[in-house]
């Protein structure tokens, strides 16, 4: 399985505080099944985003894993906060803040309150090349009030992520009960842990991966947690989707007044 949100680096943000947790959670990870692991620092006003530091953090850890023979492939990007610096940031230089550099950027929303511009956000970020993956929306408040706000997003190509553990009810009610709505209409494209340490949002991903299979079908579960985020990791197109269910019903032609008297 392959882990595209996961705040492994250490002493950067709220995730793994020294080297040795990072080197905990990654064997946590690779007893989950998983193999790949994208690092993603938060870039937000609380923790500034450094580039070269995060590349110099990135060769220790896969140097330290080396040498203790833990199997995990990382790469790199960002947990990008949409702030007004840093959307510009990201359209100057598509490379900086997305996945490997190739394109594929984890966007986070505020935790209350929408900006009326984001559609308008998410489709001039891929004119500069950039493919948004919005993270946790399941999390979100203001979605989990009127998730048809995603709507206009998805239509222009939006990639969705939600957490193994809102999908599992550990992130609270709310976000699991919207997380298995998403789910079950086929708006998510990707599974991912979001960890941040050992103890607390540990890099579990198995057993919501196994429910996910349960209920919505293994094909649908294997996407979310290798296809999909194989192609992010790539920088590569994602590959066939199962069809999004309620994402065009007011576009559909309505019947004429004979066609339900007849019901034709």
């Amino acid at each position: 399985m392959i882990d595209i949100h996961h705040h492994l680096l250490p002493g950067l943000d709220d995730g793994a505080a020294d080297l040795e947790t990072s080197i905990e959670m990654a064997r946590i990870a690779v007893d989950e099944g998983i193999t790949h692991v994208v690092c993603t620092p938060h870039a937000s006003e609380r923790y500034e985003f450094h580039p070269q530091r995060n590349v110099e953090l990135l060769a220790e850890l896969r140097a330290r894993l080396a040498d203790l023979k833990i199997p995990l492939t990382l790469g790199l990007g960002c947990d990008f906060h949409l702030t007004y610096d840093n959307i510009l940031a990201a359209q100057n230089d598509p490379a900086k803040f997305s996945i490997n550099g190739l394109g594929h950027l984890l966007v986070e929303l505020p935790d209350y309150g929408l900006a009326g511009s984001l559609t308008e956000t998410y489709y001039e970020m891929q004119l500069a090349g950039l493919t948004p993956i919005l993270t946790h929306p399941e999390r979100n408040r203001t979605l989990q009030a009127d998730r048809s706000r995603m709507i206009p997003w998805l239509r222009g190509g939006l990639i969705v992520q939600v957490t193994a553990d809102s999908v599992l009810g550990r992130m609270g009610r709310k976000a699991e009960v919207m997380a298995h709505e998403l789910l079950a209409d086929r708006w998510v494209h990707i599974l991912a842990t979001d960890a941040h340490g050992v103890r607390n949002r540990p890099p579990h991903i198995r057993e919501a991966h196994a429910l996910i299979a349960k209920k919505y079908g293994s094909d649908y579960a294997n996407l979310l947690v290798l296809d999909n985020p194989r192609a992010a990791f790539e920088g590569k197109p994602l590959p066939e989707q199962e069809p999004p269910m309620k994402l065009y019903e007011d576009m559909k032609p309505k019947a004429s007044w004979w066609q339900r008297l007849f019901r034709i």
